[in-house]
């Protein structure tokens, strides 16, 4: 009995220097990282400090990051709370300004431009110049052949309002005429809630029966969709179809049924009405029929003097001869 009493005290006794052996070790390796602890936060607390004073050495962006997290520390907040936090609103503000500069807004730093977009058509049309500038001018007959215009409606002749649709997109704008000259060029601006445009198309006479049309348009979106819509280049798409579609309409038209506005229209002022036009052109030709009848009678004044030149030698020439035959007979006698 005695011999096992002993074994179990040798036994208690080594178990309770195991543990006391183990409860060291724990307290050491606690005191370590306590004391690695305490200089991760000195050093924090140094940076903050440095930052605070002007002298973190990391640039606006990274102490301005140390700033955040310290304020929400010294709010409550734990060290890795504040961390993530802070650094999740770094991350969206750079998100959020890389949108804004994508789609034309004003970034950080930097002066937020919309993409401006050119558009330069060209196409060649088998009629004459003047019947295809008219049908350019009748503006209220778009909607019938094009799939972009839906509807215009003209307040005067320099102002007209335009109902656009482009995909899933609809638009109106107020266009106003700059120039116009007939049968040479129109020059344009338009305004709308979803971007402006700047436009000018030209005709020029190839042949007697061949015209081509210049067409220039300069467009500058706004808002979202119509931001996102340029970058896939839309409205550039659709007006180049409405274009031919244009060619397509004209070229099978009546040429005889067509009446274009004749007006002319400078510096955004009507300078002279369609009906002046069509007045200076009927006495232009009135006067041009003038002439050709003057120019009728004096060649057939002309052609009657050389008739007239033509018969005079005929009748001297018989009259010598008679003179002739007179003197023979004397000499005969």
């Amino acid at each position: 009995m005695a011999g096992k009493e002993d074994v179990k005290d040798g036994a208690g006794s080594g178990l309770d220097m195991l543990r006391s052996e183990v409860g060291d070790y724990l307290g050491a390796q606690a005191q370590n990282l306590v004391g690695k602890t305490g200089e991760k936060l000195t050093g924090l607390t140094q940076k903050l400090l440095d930052s605070a004073s002007g002298d973190g050495g990391g640039g606006g962006g990274g102490g301005g990051f140390i700033k955040g997290v310290g304020s929400r520390i010294l709010q409550g907040e734990s060290p890795f709370k504040a961390i993530v936090t802070e650094k999740a609103g770094d991350v969206k503000d750079k998100v959020v300004d890389k949108a804004k500069g994508l789609f034309g807004g004003k970034s950080k730093g930097k002066s937020g431009r919309a993409k401006v977009m050119n558009i330069i058509e060209v196409l060649d049309i088998g009629l004459p110049l003047r019947t295809t500038y008219d049908h350019w001018t009748q503006y209220d007959e778009f909607s019938g052949f094009t799939k972009g215009v839906q509807s215009v409606s003209q307040s005067d002749e320099i102002t007209s309002d335009w109902k656009l649709k482009v995909g899933p997109s609809k638009r109106s704008y107020k266009a106003s005429v700059q120039e116009q000259i007939p049968d040479d060029r129109i020059v344009w601006t338009s305004e709308g809630a979803k971007g402006t445009t700047r436009g000018c198309v030209t005709f020029h006479e190839l042949a007697p029966s061949l015209t081509r049309i210049v067409l220039v348009v300069e467009y500058s979106p706004a808002g979202f969709f119509e931001k996102t819509g340029n970058i896939w280049r839309a409205q550039g798409r659709r007006l180049r179809l409405d274009f031919k579609n244009f060619q397509r309409y004209v070229s099978f038209a009546d040429p005889d049924e067509v009446e274009g506005w004749r007006g002319e229209i400078r510096d955004g002022e009507v300078v002279r009405t369609h009906e002046e036009a069509l007045e200076e052109e009927e006495q232009e030709a009135a006067e041009e029929g003038e002439e050709g009848e003057g120019d009728e009678e004096e060649y057939e004044d002309e052609y009657e003097d050389e008739e007239e030149d033509d018969e005079a030698p005929d009748e001297e020439g018989e009259y010598e001869d008679e003179e002739e035959e007179d003197e023979e007979d004397e000499e005969e006698r």
